[in-house]
């Protein structure tokens, strides 16, 4: 009886863990965000700075749930929970690594005096807010055990996909028109880019999550 309340509370203990690296990542985004939108340099040295944080924690994740694997050999659905924890760890920190990215690019301080018109035609605020929701819900999602909702944040990632294809042809028209705005232009559209794949990891997410509550596998079954 022991074992089983031991067993419990590291389960319990570890998707807390996770839980604390998630309020991370997402507040590395939203910091992103403003970061980029108002060219806040210290602010991004800052997310930066915090990476180190978002790192520590997919280390001690994933140590914690194979410890926890070969103590307890769990079946079922404690064993999709911990495969999918270490899963969504991985993402979340693909996802701090692409905020980390975005900071890079403010702290370069060499394309500061984008066209406010410009940003305002990629929706590049949409898309983070939207970002924003996604990594949101999808942790109610797993905490809540409820998949209901899963097929409305993974629909958001198809408007992320939408913004970005849209994103490429707004910017090559900008750039034929200012070339001297081409470094710009480049930047932003890796940008984009970063934001694009950053939806795709919170739609891998959600699938992780789906896996741990309904034992279905989404991957590669157009459901996306």
């Amino acid at each position: 009886m022991e074992t089983i309340k031991q067993k419990e509370k590291e389960l319990i203990a570890i998707k807390q863990e996770v839980g604390q690296m998630w309020k991370l990542v997402l507040s590395q985004l939203e910091k992103a965000k403003q970061s980029f939108l108002s060219g806040d340099i210290e602010l991004a040295r800052e997310i930066v700075s915090r990476e180190k944080r978002v790192n520590a924690f997919e280390l001690k994740i994933d140590s914690d749930c194979e410890n926890y694997i070969a103590l307890y050999s769990p079946v079922a659905i404690d064993l999709r929970l911990v495969l999918s924890l270490i899963k969504i760890s991985i993402i979340l920190e693909r996802i701090g690594d692409f905020a980390e990215g975005i900071a890079r690019h403010v702290m370069d301080n060499n394309c500061n005096n984008i066209n406010p018109k410009l940003i305002e035609e990629l929706k590049i605020k949409k898309v983070f807010d939207t970002l924003t929701i996604m990594l949101s819900e999808s942790f109610v999602a797993l905490n809540s055990e409820n998949t209901k909702i899963s097929g409305r944040i993974l629909a958001k990632d198809d408007e992320i996909d939408k913004c970005y294809r849209n994103s490429l042809d707004i910017l090559t028209a900008h750039m034929k028109k200012h070339p001297q705005e081409i470094k710009c232009g480049l930047k932003i559209m890796i940008i984009m880019r970063k934001l694009e794949r950053i939806g795709d990891q919170c739609s891998n997410i959600v699938e992780e999550i789906v896996f741990f509550v309904d034992a279905k596998v989404l991957k590669h079954d157009g459901l996306k």
